[in-house]
């Protein structure tokens, strides 16, 4: 795991500051290497073969092609057989996705299973070949300017280059209040884009063409149920088996939930010493304490029954006071969640025990976790009472009205979307886009079906972009390397060959995968209803030091560059009424809070 940077033109100082901004990706090596044309940049986190011998950027032995690259192959030894004719010179996996690319050219990536983000230099053609794993789990920006090229793990990277422009994109602006974050392939920067996941891309001749290579529309099984979960139980522990690879100390990231049980149960197959991490939030006891630390207290449970080294991280609202800043700069573009102070304090807790975690993300995305697939469902069921029914539903409570949405993606912004209703006023006028995101977003409806296109669309956007982005981010500002067993290739092409009817029922999210493992976790943790991972964040913000703090950054002088964009006397109100309890906000303060830090630290322009 590491942190590549790079350009399609010379120049060292560039490099040193692109590596300097990005080296806590990579804290035990920094290289540099310039030809005619190219300048490549790393930062290196030694996970396998920890020898020079892997070192990056890294030539071909012919000197012809040149590599820097970030992530794991996890399937490297069997593609290392496929190419027995090429004599080896270390024994890490960047090397055979460099004999790789030079046997098979782009076709390459079809063998790969694992988690990356890579860049290849072809001296001779003068031609920059770019990959992006299947599922997103590695993240590659980029930009062009005057025929030039410019790709880095992190954003902050890319600004290093003066000449690309610091301008907000009102689009993402857009997107980002509604949906907490944005999606690929945009960024809060109108120069600046993602890479998008499952592709491949070549720049020459001062051009950039994309070409998706995953494709996921697979056939579905017809296998009875109980062949099913068997094979669900199979693949997950085959996978876990394949990211164990590490010649560094390797952990597990354990919450109070199914996913992550998972993994650690597949683990203790394999290994009898585990180290596990979980966080909570220092409230003392009571009934509060209760609220927000049952996923730590499961977790511990948890960790006692699979006597693993258990190591706990509590944080307090003081905690995140101090860490706040520093968690928005290390995202690199707004992502809206109080849960990524707390991931951010698990990682740098982790640093000095593991260097490789293995986490959950992705089970509920595949196996249908989340409890807007089952009311999805719910929903497909309700519409087909008569009309009357439905409406007259509808009046009594909010939540008939979701169901009553016969449009797809009307439906999925009732369970996704932050509500205009409540946007609209704190923006100034003519800022929020009507439909923009919901026309976006509409592209990824795909499927049979609401519940499979409501599940494929998470998959494709809010896993990647959400949840995996953060995951990345907070893990890798302190050097450690996050794997998800569940995004695994052969994982992900299993998961999607379930119908998806098979994955819940009426009363029941994620039914096949607990049905897989329910022989072998603790019967406890089965019967837990789905809470997803929160925190006392609206608490935090009625706390007199952290209040003050929010009023500060929710001003007008805060970040003055885009100050224009926001109605600040509606946004002191929506504040107030947040803090007096009139009104629960705390969804879109955050967002606020979050948005005011970063475009003050990258001194964002309109």
């Amino acid at each position: 795991m590491c942190g590549i940077n790079g350009f399609t033109f010379e120049d060292k100082n560039l490099a040193q500051l692109m590596n300097e901004c990005t080296k806590h990706r990579g804290p035990d090596g920094s290289n540099i290497w310039m030809a005619p044309g190219i300048t490549f940049g790393h930062n290196r986190l030694s996970i396998l073969d920890v020898s020079s011998a892997s070192s990056q950027p890294m030539l071909s032995k012919d000197g012809r092609y040149a590599i820097t690259y970030n992530g794991e192959l996890y399937n490297f030894q069997d593609i290392k057989k496929e190419l027995s004719d090429v004599k080896f010179i270390s024994k890490g996996d960047t090397e055979v996705i460099l004999e790789a690319y030079i046997k098979w050219g782009k076709e390459c990536v079809y063998k790969f299973n694992g988690m990356f983000a890579l860049a290849i230099w072809d001296t001779k053609e003068k031609t920059l070949f770019l990959a992006r794993d299947h599922a997103g789990i590695k993240p590659l920006y980029y930009s062009e300017k005057n025929g030039k090229f410019i790709f880095s793990s992190e954003i902050k990277g890319i600004l290093s280059w003066t000449e690309i422009s610091k301008k907000l994109s009102l689009d993402s602006l857009n997107h980002y209040f509604r949906l907490l974050y944005v999606p690929e392939p945009l960024t809060m920067f109108t120069d600046i884009f993602k890479f998008p996941q499952g592709s491949y891309g070549f720049f020459k001749n001062e051009k950039l063409s994309i070409e998706k290579y995953y494709n996921d529309s697979v056939s579905k099984t017809k296998a009875s149920e109980g062949e099913i979960v068997k094979d669900i139980k199979k693949k997950v522990e085959d996978a876990v088996e394949r990211q164990l690879i590490s010649d560094r100390p390797v952990g597990v990231y354990l919450s109070g939930g199914i996913d992550s049980s998972v993994i650690l149960d597949c683990v203790s197959k394999r290994h009898e010493k585990i180290k596990t991490f979980s966080v909570g939030f220092s409230l003392g006891n009571g009934e509060e304490a209760n609220k927000y630390n049952k996923d730590i207290d499961l977790a511990r449970e948890t960790a006692k029954r699979y006597k693993t080294e258990h190591h706990e991280v509590l944080i307090s609202s003081d905690d995140v006071m101090k860490s706040l800043k520093e968690v928005v700069y290390q995202m690199d573009e707004p992502i809206s969640n109080p849960t990524a102070c707390a991931l951010f304090a698990l990682s740098k807790a982790t640093k000095g025990y593991a260097d490789v975690v293995l986490c959950g993300d992705g089970g509920d995305e595949l196996f249908a976790g989340y409890e807007r697939y089952r009311l999805g469902y719910i929903a497909t069921q309700y519409q087909r009472l008569p009309s009357f029914i439905t409406n007259m539903l509808s009046k009594v409570h909010p939540t008939f009205a979701k169901l009553a949405q016969r449009n797809w993606i009307d439906r999925y912004s009732q369970f996704l979307f932050q509500k205009d209703k409540d946007l609209q006023p704190i923006f100034s006028k003519d800022i929020l886009k009507p439909k923009i995101t919901a026309d976006f977003m509409n592209q990824y409806m795909k499927g049979s079906s609401f519940e499979e296109a409501i599940l494929n669309t998470d998959r494709k956007t809010w896993l990647i972009d959400f949840a995996l982005m953060l995951s990345d981010t907070m893990s890798m500002s302190h050097g450690v390397e996050a794997r998800v067993p569940f995004l695994d290739k052969e994982v992900i092409d299993y998961a999607l060959s379930i119908p998806v009817s098979k994955k819940f029922s009426f009363f029941t999210n994620k039914k096949l995968l607990k049905k897989a493992f329910a022989a072998d976790l603790p019967e406890y943790l089965l019967k837990q209803p789905k809470r997803g991972f929160f925190t006392p964040a609206a608490k935090w913000l009625r706390h007199p030091e952290f209040l003050a703090m929010a009023r500060e950054i929710l001003s007008p002088q805060y970040a003055l560059n885009t100050s224009g964009l926001f109605n600040w006397e509606e946004v002191s109100k929506m504040l107030e009424d947040h803090v007096t309890k009139k009104k629960y906000n705390l969804s879109i303060i955050w967002a606020l809070m979050t948005f005011q830090i970063w475009a003050k630290r990258f001194d964002v322009k309109l």
